[in-house]
Parts: structure tokens; sequence; C-alpha cells
């Protein structure tokens, strides 16, 4: 439920109201907006009759959130989450490119990457450093050697760095050198690692599982927020259906229908969504068109050579096609791409 406050309620009617729902077993979450305050309460609603909140002439009204993602929904919060990172803000009218390799192979390659989506308008630098695979003989990634290269590579160009996080005993290292960390969608259902990322003060990026209805994926993004951490961002990668050419089915309808439900951004994954390089750029296009407020692609400097998902990742030289042809649909959009060369 959500207790909306009269105008002028100061902290001390916070604090009392705090601290009838404590006694109460209800969580608080507090929203401190420009007029009014709310607070949101998860807990029993069978114990609301008991509070009588409304009879304390401070609160303007009481509201029960019927869906049973409380803090994701739009009845939580009705206007978007805009979440700040560094110099950026995600959620708001511009849109961000996060790209990069699928994996973090060597300096050489890191490197040359990320100077090449900068000098594209790339604002994240991608890269895997825990890489979980199919095969338990596929390459599985750097780990803290591959932090330190995306470290080092944010160092050399200014791109702030996102990476997965895949163990809860990697949580914290992971958190030392990503500005983002990314919940891939064989974790989105790892409740343990959800609830050890909500303990960073880290945006999230939470991928879509690759069966996941809906509701469950807004579920997962509760798991996180009822932890304490807000900065949360649903992607969407594309989900397994009966199609075989593609990689995945890119599921784009989630991006309207995630912003009619949740507050929070919406990322689109084309990448992991097709599977196939050629068709990454026109789906790409299509997320921004369907409302997307960032894209996430791989990138590699030889997509051949990669030691995995060379399939789907663009050359440099293609992910610069992509990005003009992007700038200038989200110029018809009324919605810049950050960092595209003007």
């Amino acid at each position: 439920m959500i207790i909306v406050l009269k105008r002028g309620a100061g902290e001390a009617e916070v604090q009392e109201i705090n601290e009838r729902l404590s006694q109460e077993g209800f969580k608080i979450h507090l929203s401190q907006g420009v007029e009014k305050i709310i607070i949101g309460a998860v807990g029993d609603r069978s114990r609301l009759k008991a509070l009588d909140l409304e009879a304390l002439p401070w609160v303007e009204k009481v509201v029960p959130i019927l869906a049973p993602y409380k803090l994701v929904s739009r009845e939580f919060q009705s206007g978007n989450t805009i979440i700040k990172i560094g110099d950026y803000e995600i959620g708001g009218e511009e849109i961000h490119v996060m790209a990069g390799p699928c994996s973090v192979e060597s300096r050489a390659q890191i490197i040359e990457t990320a100077h090449a989506v900068k000098e594209a308008g790339a604002t994240f630098l991608r890269g895997g450093a825990f890489k979980p695979r199919t095969s338990p003989y596929a390459f599985q990634g750097l780990e803290e050697e591959g932090l330190k290269l995306l470290a080092e590579a944010r160092e050399e160009t200014g791109l702030l760095v996102i990476t997965e996080v895949v163990d809860v005993r990697d949580v914290e290292l992971v958190a030392h050198y990503a500005d983002i960390l990314q919940i891939g969608a064989r974790n989105m259902q790892n409740f343990f690692l959800l609830k050890e990322v909500a303990k960073t003060n880290k945006p999230i990026l939470l991928k879509r599982g690759p069966s996941a209805t809906l509701e469950e994926w807004m579920m997962a993004a509760e798991y996180i927020m009822d932890g304490g951490n807000y900065q949360v961002m649903f992607c969407e990668r594309g989900i397994r259906t009966f199609e075989t050419y593609t990689r995945n089915t890119l599921d784009l309808s989630m991006v309207p229908a995630l912003q009619s439900l949740s507050h929070l951004p919406v990322i689109v994954d084309p990448s992991h969504g097709t599977g196939r390089w050629n068709l990454v750029p026109p789906m790409a296009k299509a997320a921004v068109a369907a409302g997307a407020d960032g894209i996430i692609v791989e990138v590699h400097p030889q997509p051949e050579k990669a030691v995995s998902d060379g399939k789907q990742s663009l050359t440099p030289d293609n992910f610069a096609s992509m990005m003009a042809e992007l700038e200038i649909l989200a110029q018809a959009l009324g919605r810049p791409v950050k960092g595209a060369r003007r």
C-alpha cells in the first residue's frame, strides 16, 4: 500500500507513521516528492484496519497496491525513475547505448573496442569478465583480470562499465570495478544473488530469463528493490520460442508493456535477442521506436575470432553505421542519443 501525506507534513509526522508501520511488521519505503510525501508499506494488509492511518490528520489517503509487485509498480511511483550514473541519466529523454564484446579476451581487444564504440557514440562499455556458459569446457572469462582491463578501458576512454556478476561471492569484487552490475538471463530468478546485489549502491541491469513471464520478471526486480536498491533497469533480451532461425525471439512488446506497469527504465539487447549480427541494427532501431531507454549490443574488432558470440557481434564499422541511423530515428522521435556525434 501507499500512504499519501498532506502537503505540509514534516519529519515528525513521517516518523510517527513509520513507527506504527514497523510495529506491525511492515517494510517501509519513503518517496519524498516536491509537493507530497509518499510512504510505501509492504506487509500484511489485514493489519491496516488496526492501524487506522486515515484517521491521522496529516494523512491524505491510503491506497492499496493490488499488483503482486509493489515497489516496481506505477501504483507506488507514477513518475519515471531516472537513474543517475556519473554524468549520465538513464530513464529520461536521452537514449543510452552500451556496447562492447561478449567476453573480455585481452587488453588489446578491450581497449581497441572501447575506443571504437566511444568514437561512434556509446556511453557505456559492456564486457564479460565472468562468463556463465552452457558448456563447462567453453571459455569462462578472465575473471578479476578482465575486471581490471575494463577499468583500464574506462580510464582511457571515459566510458562507464557494465559487466555481469554471476555468483554471490563475487558481488563485492565486481561492484568494486563496475559502474553497473548486470544480472544475466540465467540468474534472473537466482534470489540469493538478487538479494546480495540489493545491498550494493550500484545500478542493476536485470535481464529477462529465457522463459520468464512479465510478472516473474517484475517480481525479480521487486526482490532487488525490496532489499533497498531502487536503481534497477529491465533488459529485454529475447525469450525462447519454437523459432530456430534466431537465437531467441526478441519481444519488443515488453517495452511499452513494462512502461505502462512500471516506473523503471527499459533497455533492449538485440544481440542476444536475435543471435545474428545483421539483424541487430534493424532491431535496435525498432527498440528505439518502441520507446526503449537504451540499447546494449555486442561489438568486437574481429567477430570471426571472438571466443564467444561472434555471430551476433557487430564490427566497429557496422556499429558506427548503426549509431548514425539510430541518431536520425531518435531525432525524429524527439529523443537524442546520448554521446552520438552531432
